[in-house]
């Protein structure tokens, strides 16, 4: 199976970020006949504040019914090119709050999966930035995997990178690749991106699919810049795909083959299942350990 990351650079207008996601993923299909192509996190708006938000912002509708104009747009994607597509994400409007939502699409154009993002970025960067994602949006509390094209995918949006936990229960619930669409802030980025990336699939023994947006964006006033860097890793952590600076894609073919090899030479979920211990009793132990010492200061 064949895997191409788009790498945007979105903004506020919706319907440009369509157009522009229409142009990379006809350019990807073309250049390198991908079997599933994914989009970045919340693709359709970067940017603008609340009132951009709101307004791309759609509804979405039980499976098989009929939805907003960026969810006809990755059905009709997905139909017409007989592949799967893995949405990004796409903001969803819920009965009291918004959600980070990822979708994937069969090659019939019908939604397959849908995931609402866990865990809110609500943080401070380097130089200062807030980012309070919970002000606007609510969390999610499902794990879900999917197959698609003889692989089981298990799916995550961009700060879930940082909790190894979801991404080792995705293993556990079969997951051989897991997909990160991200908008990564440029300063965490430049030092934490890729090798968050490469230890997550490391850990995992997954492939990791992880489409981001890249470049500038106007929110409130100042302009914030988003790494971008998209990549694909393989269950050794090695990247074999990226994508450079601007907008792009790049792709990388999953191999099942090597996934089996990684998992049968060094079987750490086996391990993981045989020697877990309580962390509570792990942490006794070591006070005991340290009671029964003399002090060696």
């Amino acid at each position: 199976m064949r895997v191409a990351v788009i790498q945007m650079n979105q903004g506020s207008d919706k319907a440009a970020n369509i157009g522009q996601a229409r142009r990379l993923i006809e350019a990807a299909l073309a250049a390198d006949r991908p079997d599933m192509v994914t989009l970045p996190e919340t693709w359709t708006n970067l940017g603008g504040g609340r009132d951009a938000r709101m307004s791309a912002a759609e509804t979405l509708p039980e499976p098989g019914g009929e939805g907003g104009e960026a969810y006809e747009f990755l059905r009709s994607v997905a139909r017409a090119n007989r592949i799967h597509v893995h949405g990004g994400s796409l903001i969803e409007k819920g009965a009291d709050k918004l959600f980070n939502t990822s979708l994937v699409f069969d090659p019939e154009g019908r939604e397959v999966a849908r995931y609402r993002k866990i865990h809110l970025f609500d943080i401070t960067g380097p130089d200062g930035t807030g980012y309070r994602e919970s002000a606007l949006y609510g969390a999610g509390d499902a794990l879900v995997c999917v197959e698609a094209g003889g692989v089981k995918w298990g799916l995550t949006i961009c700060y879930d990178m940082r909790f190894a936990e979801q991404f080792v229960a995705l293993r556990q619930m079969g997951a051989e690749a897991i997909l990160v669409p991200s908008n990564f802030t440029l300063q965490t980025g430049k030092d934490h991106w890729e090798v968050l990336l490469r230890a997550r699939a490391i850990e995992t023994q997954c492939w990791i699919a992880a489409a981001a947006s890249h470049g500038a964006y106007e929110e409130r006033g100042a302009t914030r810049q988003v790494y971008g860097h998209s990549l694909i890793c393989d269950p050794w952590g090695h990247v074999v795909a990226k994508c450079s600076d601007g907008v792009g894609f790049a792709t990388a073919r999953i191999d099942p083959a090597l996934t089996a090899r990684v998992r049968r030479d060094m079987p750490v979920l086996e391990h993981r299942a045989a020697r877990r211990v309580d962390a509570l009793d792990a942490a006794r132990r070591v006070d005991a350990l340290g009671a029964a010492r003399p002090d060696a200061s």
